[in-house]
């Protein structure tokens, strides 16, 4: 999508579509309804009196997601004129516009319309509101039917994006947020593919050719090396599958940064899950080529890092595998030994997400990551939690959970922190071995959870529960079903404000 920014009056953009936001400016009193007040949230008197007569009519009340068309706007050089709504406008947020732009987008590629002009709203910060019809505007764009025959591109070509203010600064917001959203994409298009075309092989291979283009260093390592490393716990899940693992490196180190801190992302890079001997019910299973979205979270948060070149060194982890139930797969009741030394009793094989991860934060710490986040579709357990609005959010470190908030606040993504205090940790205790692979049902999430803090041991830490929400179950008016991009955002942000620290 090819990207610009306009200074000059929106009025005179030849454009198939100018998008301008509606907000309501009524207020509730006394927990009473008003009766909407929407106006069109723009400095540009051209763009108002445009939608002077369908706002007048009553059939524009400024509702999130309301879409009204106005056909050869008059005073405007655009052929329709898109109004969209986006609620409250005392409640309006980068978030909100984030959402309002990539419905723009949904709603002309639905009329195959291939050009956008969208004016960024007078109550949003302009250099915010550059980049937030950027990214949403990219995250509006994606589709998943790939391999449909009768596929046809609906792609928006061209998007303007009208803001005033110092143009070298939203210039400036405009490249990033062109950065962060492709790699929100290209995590989407990682996760989209079905097990039989990303094997972890291919995951190994997309990720090499992406660290290529990018500049960054890329390492990977197959079965004899796991065994080397004794990784016990990575190879228990990688021995029941015909498809050899990977382990993946990624480093980011930029000239000129410092040696500490060192940030290590570790993805569960399962491209397919059946839960192995504990084998999963038929219902929903195709669902599970997604199991590796922590693993390409991670690979998108890598690329965008590299581009966005911050002062902090990073090293991307991700461990791939599928997990089968064939005769060489482990058994429930079966002893793995971890690359801490720390012992497994095997008590679910579809329990396997936190043993790939444990013997990646390891390795990540022998590698001198100082500080750790760990992304994982790790357990139903967080969905019955927070259901599909929210990831799950556990940290050893409140001062560093602290600081990864800051990240949230920019990047707009929805994460709630729960717990992992010492007793789950002590429903994960085992009579044969240190350690059991689940808690069992109560606390499943946190159970996990504190699972993997026993690897990171004293290392800063956050693990990431995307199970709810890095799949969208249902299509939203800002974004396709499918796969979401959970986390890339506020990961990338994070390592951004890690480097000016």
């Amino acid at each position: 999508m090819k990207i610009t920014l306009a200074s000059s009056p929106a009025a005179q953009l030849e454009t198939e579509c100018l998008a301008a936001v509606v907000l309501d400016r009524a207020e509730n009193s006394r927990g009473e309804k008003n009766n909407p007040e929407p106006y069109v949230s723009t400095v540009e008197k051209a763009v108002q009196q445009a939608a002077n007569d369908v706002i007048s009519s009553g059939d524009v009340s400024g509702k999130m997601f309301e879409t009204s068309w106005v056909h050869k706007p008059g005073g405007l050089k655009a052929k329709r004129l898109l109004l969209i709504g986006g609620g409250k406008a005392k409640k309006f947020t980068t978030s909100d516009l984030r959402k309002v732009a990539g419905a723009a987008v949904r709603a002309l590629k639905s009329r195959n319309l291939r050009s956008l002009a969208f004016a960024v709203p007078d109550t949003i910060a302009a250099h915010e509101g550059v980049r937030a019809v950027v990214e949403g505007a990219f995250i509006g764009n994606f589709d998943p039917d790939t391999y449909k025959s009768d596929r046809k591109d609906q792609a928006i070509d061209s998007l303007t994006v009208v803001a005033n203010g110092d143009q070298a600064s939203l210039q400036r917001a405009l490249d990033e947020a062109r950065i962060l959203g492709e790699s929100q994409n290209f995590t989407r298009e990682l996760v989209n593919e079905p097990s039989n075309r990303m094997t972890p092989t291919v995951l190994a291979q997309r990720a090499q050719a992406m660290c290529k283009e990018t500049g960054l260093k890329c390492e990977v390592y197959g079965a004899d090396k796991i065994k080397e490393l004794k990784m016990g716990a990575f190879w228990g899940v990688a021995q029941g599958s015909d498809e050899p693992p990977a382990l993946i490196v990624m480093r980011y180190e930029p000239a000129g940064a410092p040696e500490k801190p060192v940030l290590g992302l570790v993805g569960k890079g399962i491209t397919f899950d059946t839960g192995g001997i504990s084998i999963k019910p038929a219902d929903g299973m195709e669902k599970m080529k997604y199991d590796m979205a922590g693993g390409a979270t991670m690979i998108g948060a890598m690329r965008a890092i590299a581009l966005l070149k911050p002062k902090v060194k990073v090293i991307g982890i991700v461990c791939a595998t599928e997990n089968m139930p064939s005769g060489k797969a482990q058994k429930p009741g079966d002893i793995q030994t971890a690359m801490s030394g720390k012992t497994i009793e095997i008590i679910n094989t579809d329990a396997e997400g936190r043993l790939v991860l444990a013997d990646g934060l390891c390795y990540a710490r022998q590698l001198g990551c100082t500080h750790l986040i760990d992304a994982a579709t790790l357990t139903g357990a967080v969905v019955v939690a927070l259901g599909y609005y929210n990831a799950g959010v556990f940290s050893n470190d409140d001062s560093f959970y602290e600081s990864f908030t800051k990240a949230l606040s920019t990047s707009g993504e929805k994460m709630w922190r729960l717990p992992v205090t010492e007793e789950y940790l002590d429903q994960t205790r085992s009579s044969i071995a240190d350690l059991m692979n689940t808690g069992g049902r109560w606390g499943g999430a946190s159970t996990a959870a504190a699972f993997l803090k026993e690897f990171a041991e004293d290392t800063p830490w956050i693990h990431l529960d995307i199970a709810g929400t890095a799949w969208m179950e249902d299509a939203k008016p800002w974004i396709a079903k499918g796969p979401s991009g959970i986390a890339v955002r506020s990961l990338v942000e994070f390592a951004r404000e890690l480097g000016r620290s």
